[in-house]
């Protein structure tokens, strides 16, 4: 008798888990934490991260309101159910109604109402500090360029203006030696030559470091291209350059017609002194624009026959002050970089030794509006 009362006790112990554990469930299912739900819950939420802030502010709302009422519909039979058994059955039933019950209740309330926020409130902060440690990091390697840069830069800039005042106090000095001296009109050519020099150096700078604002208009770079090499027409004749153009299919854009010329210039100008340094036989300079084929960029090909240039050259001829000319100031095609990176565009140069130099320009059709340096 006692062992088949034993096993009866057990068989109904074993039942009362099994029906508290399946009511623990369907409370979870209701109350949003169970994984089938969670997973379909953030499978939902990656559907609508395309969502505009209100639409999702009210989503994430009504989800909120929805779990607030799912759980009242289980606190208030609760406590309608407890308060009968309590009148009716006595404290004892109730009590061991309302343990169980209030166990899963509370359960549903953490997990509906507390959970979410929790969760949020804990992927926000985690997202910021590795944000905040990325951002930290970049900005630790952009400042540290930057200081290199501008080491360089102003390395750059004191060897480019000191060694032709140095030149040119050398001079004056050995003229005021001997003021009677014929050679000091020779010499006194020579410093003023040297302070050209620095005076086209800081001019070349002040241009390279000062914006302007850019009077953007309709402009045809093939109107463009043409006006720069007028302004090389004696010169042109003079060297015995061949010029091949072809501009014609280059349409409409928005940008600075001004600027845009004084960068074919400096490119154009920078082809010719190549041919004069080298004495380049039979030199001949190719001309080239067009449209791509979506009619949304614009863009200018330059190639001269000259010496060309090593590959290590090339990787240097847009940093400031960089040059390989004997008067040059080393700013003409950080300047041109600048005035095209403006306009939005883009600059590429391909070179060999011996093959010559080839100058790609390509300019979007709606130029942004921002500044660019005269």
């Amino acid at each position: 008798m006692a062992h088949r009362r034993s096993d009866r006790s057990a068989y109904r112990d074993e039942r009362r888990r099994l029906r508290d554990e399946a009511r623990l469930r369907r409370q979870q299912r209701m109350a949003g934490t169970d994984p089938g739900a969670l997973m379909q819950a953030d499978t939902e939420q990656a559907e609508h991260t395309d969502l505009s802030p209100r639409e999702r502010a009210y989503r994430e709302a009504k989800l909120a309101a929805n779990r607030r009422i799912g759980f009242l519909s289980h606190f208030i039979p609760y406590v309608v159910v407890n308060s009968f058994l309590l009148l009716v059955a006595g404290p004892r039933a109730a009590f061991w109604t309302a343990v169980p019950w209030g166990v899963g209740l509370a359960l549903h309330y953490f997990f509906a109402i507390i959970a979410p926020d929790l969760r949020k409130r804990w992927i926000d902060q985690e997202v910021d500090q590795r944000v905040g440690a990325d951002v930290s990091r970049e900005k630790v390697v952009l400042e540290g360029q930057h200081s290199k840069r501008v080491e360089e830069l102003s390395a750059s800039i004191a060897h480019e203006i000191r060694n032709p005042i140095t030149a040119a106090k050398s001079l004056v000095q050995q003229m005021g030696e001997d003021p009677a001296a014929r050679d000091n009109v020779e010499y006194a050519n020579v410093a003023l030559e040297e302070l050209e020099r620095v005076e086209r150096s800081i001019s070349h700078l002040l241009r390279f470091a000062r914006d302007e604002d850019v009077e953007l208009s309709e402009v045809r770079m093939s109107d463009v291209v043409a006006s720069a090499l007028e302004t090389f027409r004696d010169r042109l004749h003079a060297l015995g350059v061949t010029v091949h153009q072809d501009v014609q299919a280059a349409g409409l854009m928005r940008g600075d017609p001004e600027k845009l010329r004084r960068v074919i210039i400096n490119l154009v100008g920078n082809a010719l002194e190549a041919f004069t340094e080298s004495e380049t036989i039979e030199p001949t300079l190719q001309v080239q624009a067009g449209e791509n084929l979506a009619g949304t960029e614009v863009w200018v090909r330059l190639r001269d026959n000259g010496p060309g240039m090593e590959p290590e050259r090339l990787t240097k001829i847009f940093s400031p002050f960089y040059t390989s000319k004997q008067t040059g100031t080393g700013l003409g095609l950080a300047i041109t970089k600048k005035v095209v990176d403006a306009h939005g565009g883009s600059i590429e140069a391909h070179s060999n030794p011996g093959s010559g130099t080839e100058f790609v320009l390509t300019f979007p059709k709606q130029a942004p509006s921002q500044e660019v340096p005269t």
